[in-house]
């Protein structure tokens, strides 16, 4: 399969790595300012796993035409519609775009812009950092990549993705029920980046306080209640699993949204916390700590442009 990865940042760039390692045709759709980069200093990851070093095939948007089978796509949720527009002359006409994306409300904008069947389920779970001369820097033992038909079948196109993915160094596992795992996912970084977001804490010390324990309760259950309110496709008790989940992560675990906020970066607030504070309004879910968290960040994205 002919692989395009869109971007090559710290998710993209370590998975596209991993399978250009193994020897597949994969080319990175990249920034003019990434390419330099990238053509400076070399494509490199630094990882647990293994380093790697290469001189992928690097493409920019509008250069050619040129299509490919399936495209993983990695990009924060504000750079979304213009990831869009640069995938889509790039996309065959049977190809299939892999998003990897937090949250869920991307998966609308993608079946708008490419239709339901050139749109698979995907998800990563996977701490990695560009350093400042671009290298993947992976120091975790995580680096899982979910993936599937969102209907559940396994089809033609996912036994040759299954086949392409199989024997590179991550984890990449075929999932019967990618919807479930999604929305899963959601409701894990959306609690765990609104709760270290909110207390501007890692999830240790927030942990370590009683009323911190009933807080992190509080928000998954108002965010399971939304999600039931809106019929999404998640188990009866995943709050209580995440719930123990939250309480065996490392001490000093912190949040991308929280280093996002520690930098002054842009955050996924809207894309995450936003969405499901639009539909707790829309079905009437009463949901104080999510407000909280939401209008926490929404200050601090008004701040950041205001200083600018």
């Amino acid at each position: 399969m002919k692989i395009l990865v869109v971007g090559a940042g710290a998710v993209g760039g370590y998975f596209g790595g991993r399978l250009l390692e193994k020897g597949e045709d994969v080319t990175f759709l990249v920034r003019e300012s990434r390419k330099r980069k990238l053509e400076e200093n070399g494509f490199n990851i630094n990882s647990v796993h293994g380093d790697f070093s290469a001189k992928p095939r690097l493409l920019v948007s509008g250069e050619n035409d040129e299509k490919f089978d399936v495209a993983l796509l990695s990009v924060k949720s504000y750079q979304l519609i213009r990831a869009i527009e640069d995938l889509r002359p790039h996309l065959a006409e049977d190809g299939v775009v892999l998003p990897l994306l937090n949250g869920i409300s991307h998966m609308e904008e993608l079946t708008r812009a490419f239709g339901e069947e050139r749109v698979a389920g995907g998800l990563c779970f996977i701490e990695s950092t560009l350093d400042d001369d671009g290298t993947i820097v992976q120091k975790s033992p995580m680096h899982q990549l979910i993936y599937g038909e969102r209907s559940g079948e396994t089809t033609d196109r996912i036994r040759r993705l299954e086949q392409a993915f199989e024997g590179a160094n991550a984890d990449f596992q075929l999932s019967d029920h990618i919807e479930q795992e999604m929305w899963h996912k959601y409701l894990f970084i959306t609690a765990m980046s609104g709760i270290t977001s909110l207390f501007e804490a890692p999830i240790g010390p927030i942990r370590e306080l009683d009323s911190g324990q009933r807080a992190v309760k509080a928000l998954l259950n108002e965010i399971t209640a939304v999600m039931e309110a809106a019929g999404a496709p998640i188990s009866e008790t995943i709050a209580e699993d995440l719930y123990g989940k939250i309480n065996g992560l490392g001490h000093g675990m912190k949040s991308s949204m929280q280093r996002d906020v520690e930098r002054g970066a842009p955050t996924e607030a809207d894309h995450l916390q936003g969405y499901l504070l639009k539909l707790a309004h829309e079905h009437g879910v009463d949901v104080p700590v999510l407000e909280t968290v939401y209008t926490k960040l929404t200050l601090y994205q008004k701040a950041r442009i205001a200083e600018w």
